[in-house]
């Protein structure tokens, strides 16, 4: 490729040159690259312009870019959108050499509790910690207080009686790899209206409170 001088002839660039606009790509791709690397957390378009201070639509085409760079089967890191936002990943083709390099499991495991305590907050949100203890019949306490801490939950308010309201958080959607909620299964492979939903919360709050009269007996 080539630019003009003052003449108006044509200068060709020299070998390994780049056109301006290709090196300010260039340059952005890697701070975006950087700026990835150094948060925990997925991060939006939106903030990373407005860190670089650039256009959303130069970072888009440069996070575009970066992907593909760290496309499947070419490193051992990938760049996934998550939560809203963009983060980078390992390959998971290496799980198992990083689980005996760290000598640990890679994500910590719910106990039963706390994996019915939090299915319960990801498809009936927002809900309070006593309609989740009347739908399981026990207690969420603990396991409410687990899943605060890690931050799979969090408050959301409170309901008309002054109840603390829960929510999933974004760990959620990185534990399980969701982009948005719109990708948790659908279990009842049907879409309830808000009179079934209201019938099928109080269809589970029954439930909970025979489990519970079951278990004074």
């Amino acid at each position: 490729m080539s630019a003009g001088d003052a003449s108006g002839n044509a200068v060709p660039f020299a070998p390994g040159a780049s056109e301006p606009d290709e090196v300010a790509a260039g340059s952005l791709a890697r701070t975006l690259e950087a700026l990835l690397f150094l948060s925990a957390d997925p991060i939006s378009a939106g903030e990373l312009a407005d860190a670089t201070q650039e256009d959303e639509a130069a970072v888009l085409a440069s996070l575009a870019s970066l992907a593909a760079q760290y496309a499947p089967g070419r490193r051992g890191i990938r760049l996934r959108e998550l939560g809203g936002g963009w983060t980078f990943t390992s390959d998971p083709d290496a799980e198992e050499a990083a689980r005996r390099l760290l000598s640990r499991p890679r994500l910590a495991t719910l106990t039963p509790a706390q994996a019915e305590t939090l299915a319960i907050v990801a498809y009936l949100q927002p809900i309070s910690r006593p309609e989740i203890t009347r739908i399981r019949g026990v207690s969420a306490d603990s396991a409410t207080a687990t899943l605060l801490e890690r931050g799979l939950i969090e408050e959301a308010g409170h309901s008309q009686f002054g109840a603390v309201l829960y929510r999933t958080g974004v760990e959620f959607l990185k534990l399980f790899g969701l982009r948005t909620l719109d990708e948790l299964p659908d279990v009842s492979e049907w879409d309830p209206s808000p009179e079934e939903h209201a019938e099928l919360r109080e269809r589970l709050l029954r439930a909970g409170e025979a489990r519970a009269s079951a278990g004074e007996r």
